[in-house]
């Protein structure tokens, strides 16, 4: 499929640089493909005259890290500043991750994170990591000195909160995104980027929700900085998705499954829980516990397992994330959606209002 079929042109004062105070105020535009009119627009705090008692909410309770790491590689008499964007991690002392400018960057190389100056048995001064192996595309894998919790600490000391590139590109990170680009009911460490359409989501909208008789439930799937990436590929078939962690316990499976047993629809908060419910799902719909790795890629002519309802933000132009809400919705009525969106000025991206969509026929 053209990738190109998958691009609009998106003013560049639609896309906002911080989120609505507070998190629930912001706008929803409601998307029902089977309907006469089918976009509606509603707020977030009308999902709970939107959804059904009986229905569940799954959501991504993965925690981000601070996963920018700012270091300078040495080399003989020369060294270069190195960026890091951490992805996945392969291990207690491995990640896989981006390098800027990766060029810089060969198999053996050290870098250091922190003050390089104090020597190397000040643990809490620095942190050095080595290129184990290096792919297309800028990205390596790095061996680092600490493992286990001693490197999470680490992490957390000389790592930044990494924005979406959009939003850094405007403004540097401040305190208020330390609060902001995490959602309230996170608790697993391990994402490098926020699952966006939960940041929208506050006690007092959960408590209204549950007395409407309207379950939560919660998976995790580690967003890794590769949905940030963009599709470089003229074809759809020859992009290759980069694998995130994600689990489905047994004890959710089984609610989510009785759910649908009783009638009620299962609502994906966010893309990366549909995307972890649809690989935990088999063609007989049943959702089974999983963990592991997924790489899953949704284009249309997909057909959904899990999901019946999706809340999401507004997404790239040419992503795989436009890509499987046009597979959700169908290809042309998610282009008049987001036309739509972009008519009534909805605030794109991370920090930016979310959609309902409903499921579309089939195939779409």
């Amino acid at each position: 499929m053209d990738v190109g079929l998958f691009d609009f042109e998106l003013p560049e004062d639609r896309i906002a640089l911080r989120p609505v105070s507070p998190r629930d105020a912001a706008r929803m535009l409601v998307v029902r493909p089977d309907a006469v009119e089918p976009f509606e627009d509603r707020g977030i705090r009308d999902l709970v005259s939107l959804l059904r008692p009986g229905d569940a909410l799954v959501l991504n309770d993965t925690r981000v890290i601070p996963s920018r790491l700012y270091g300078r590689r040495y080399r003989g008499e020369t060294s270069a500043r190195i960026e890091i964007m951490l992805h996945k991690r392969e291990g207690a002392d491995l990640w896989r991750a981006f390098a800027r400018p990766a060029k810089k960057l060969a198999l053996g190389d050290t870098i250091t994170f922190g003050d390089d100056s104090e020597g190397i048995a000040c643990e809490l001064g620095r942190l050095q990591a080595e290129v184990v192996d290096r792919s297309e595309g800028g990205e390596v894998e790095l061996r680092f000195a600490f493992s286990g919790a001693f490197l999470d600490e680490a992490i957390a000391r000389f790592g930044e909160l990494p924005l979406p590139p959009y939003i850094a590109g405007k403004r540097p990170t401040d305190q208020a995104d330390e609060i902001d680009y995490q959602t309230v009911h996170a608790r697993e460490d391990g994402a490098v980027a926020a699952p966006t359409a939960g940041l929208h989501f506050t006690p007092e909208l959960f408590a209204a929700l549950e007395a409407h008789g309207v379950s939560r439930h919660f998976v995790t799937l580690h967003v890794g900085a590769g949905t940030f990436l963009p599709v470089k590929a003229q074809d759809t078939r020859d992009h290759r998705m980069h694998a995130e962690w994600g689990s489905v316990s047994p004890e959710t499976a089984a609610a989510l499954n009785a759910v649908k047993a009783k009638g009620g629809r299962v609502i994906a908060v966010g893309t990366t829980s549909l995307r972890l419910l649809e690989s935990a799902t088999g063609e007989d719909g049943v959702i089974a516990p999983f963990s592991g790795d997924t790489a899953i890629f949704i284009t249309p002519g997909y057909r959904f397992r899990a999901v019946d309802v999706l809340m999401t933000n507004f997404h790239l132009p040419r992503s795989t994330l436009f890509m499987l809400v046009s597979a959700f919705c169908g290809a042309d009525i998610m282009k008049r959606a987001y036309a739509h969106a972009i008519a009534e000025k909805y605030r794109f991206y991370s920090y930016g209002d979310g959609s309902l969509l409903f499921r579309g026929a089939p195939g779409g």
